[in-house]
């Protein structure tokens, strides 16, 4: 029953997770990405957030689906899940430092 509640918890995190990943490629609402953050007002306004967004969005959907996998792992307990999930963190820490490189790359261009 507990493990029930946790997958169902972990499905509604992974839901979430896919809404603001959509949202964040449509670039609607606020933008959640901390370099945004951390900019003051006046970098904010000529700041191009196109780039911004499209790494939210997809950092956010990448989330989404490492949630979703362990959704599945906690309900059904087949154990080589784990290792995927572990793989999809890599590719998403890999693709946040890349596309961070890649932007501050093109920023200053």
């Amino acid at each position: 029953m507990l493990q029930t509640i946790f997958a169902i918890i972990l499905g509604i995190v992974s839901l979430v997770c896919f809404v603001l990943g959509y949202r964040q490629l449509k670039e609607k609402g606020a933008l959640l990405n901390n370099a945004y953050s951390y900019a003051s007002e006046a970098e904010r306004e000529k700041m191009n957030k196109k780039p911004y967004y499209r790494q939210s969005g997809i950092i956010f959907i990448l989330i989404g689906v490492i949630f979703a996998v362990n959704a599945v792992e906690v309900k059904l307990m087949l154990g080589w899940l784990i290792w995927l999930i572990m793989a999809l963190a890599a590719v998403t820490l890999a693709y946040a430092i890349a596309s961070s490189v890649k932007i501050n790359k093109n920023n200053k261009q």
